[in-house]
């Protein structure tokens, strides 16, 4: 009897990626396009259909990008130390604590301390203070008012006057300075799974994140799987998208085998950095010009094709059937056949 190995052996020349499109693309259709609430981080996460086009289209960014920071086995058991960890790693602006006005005809900024705010954020006017000392030397405190003047501005050539144009773009930066936490990573929350306690972000810096003592940086994951690629690399970021697709499928309870969708990672990670799989990515690079006219900017190809003369040595699946011969998958593939002798 042939072992269970064997047995899930794929055939030779079969069309795994057509194989892998239709497992996917089939439950595909029946994803709801409802987005899910993400538990503790406040806004929807896309999900489903809208999450799945997200991967496969490589975007930058993640429409709700989420970061999971994993806490030092010392400090994951307890809430308390856990939720101080979260307070310090989200990240807190000027504008949060403090009322920032400017005056553009005397050209200055005033940036008055909220108490309230402060003590319920736990900064205090000290640390506001700090945030502010590289926006210029001359500075005022009056109470809780700190006031910076800027009357001239430094550039390679000398000093410079400083316009209303140029104040007004210095409160924006002013506004939104970093007090406290990592840039990046906001609205941190503690939850508690497979008993451990972890931080769930909006957001994302995974450096800025693993600088904090208490985080483990072996365990900090974001669904935002360019970031993945460049701190982790091709590989890791392959594995996210693995993650990523089972995630959704799961949660929809649809099930598909993961071999189909390590094909599909494979296939978008395979020259060393995320491609999507559209035409700006993996079927506008196809071999054949056949192949790659068949599939959207038709007029396009067939141009450039005729002004570069490029070949056309039939390689693909829509090639062969645009001119009508045997695809070369599967039994298609077979060129020798052997009459045995008769007996």
């Amino acid at each position: 009897m042939a072992s269970k190995k064997q047995s899930v052996k794929i055939t030779p020349f079969e069309a795994v990626g057509v194989v892998a499109a239709q497992s996917i693309g089939e439950p595909g259709t029946q994803m709801t396009m409802r987005t899910f609430h993400y538990a503790g981080v406040a806004e929807h996460v896309p999900t489903g259909l809208p999450r799945l086009i997200e991967i496969v289209d490589a975007k930058k960014e993640p429409k709700k990008p989420i970061i999971d920071i994993y806490l030092k086995k010392s400090i994951a058991k307890s809430s308390s130390e856990s939720e101080k960890v979260a307070k310090e790693i989200s990240s807190l602006y000027v504008d949060d604590v403090a009322k920032v006005e400017d005056d553009l005809e005397k050209l200055y900024i005033a940036v008055t301390y909220n108490e309230k705010d402060g003590k319920a954020q736990g900064v205090t006017f000290a640390a506001l203070k700090k945030a502010l000392q590289d926006f210029s030397e001359n500075q005022k405190v009056e109470g809780h008012q700190i006031t910076i003047k800027l009357g001239k501005k430094k550039t390679k050539t000398g000093e410079k006057k400083m316009t209303a144009k140029a104040v007004r773009k210095m409160t924006q930066k002013v506004r939104q300075a970093l007090v406290r936490g990592v840039q990046g990573i906001y609205k941190a929350v503690v939850l508690k799974g497979d008993g451990e306690y972890f931080i769930r972000a909006g957001g994302f810096n995974i450096v800025g994140a693993c600088q904090h003592p208490s985080v483990d940086p072996a365990r900090v994951y974001t669904n935002n799987i360019k970031e993945i690629e460049k701190n982790y690399g091709i590989e890791a970021a392959r594995n996210a998208i693995v993650r990523e697709i089972k995630d959704v499928m799961d949660m929809q309870k649809l099930f598909v085998d993961i071999r189909h969708i390590m094909l599909i990672a494979d296939a978008m990670t395979y020259s060393g950095n995320i491609k999507s799989i559209g035409r700006h990515g993996l079927s506008g690079e196809k071999v054949g010009v056949l192949g790659r006219a068949a599939f959207e900017e038709t007029i396009k190809h067939l141009i450039n094709a005729s002004a570069f003369s490029e070949e056309e040595s039939l390689v693909g699946v829509t090639e062969n059937i645009i001119v009508g011969q045997t695809v070369p998958v599967g039994t298609g593939r077979v060129k020798l056949v052997m009459k045995g002798q008769k007996k």
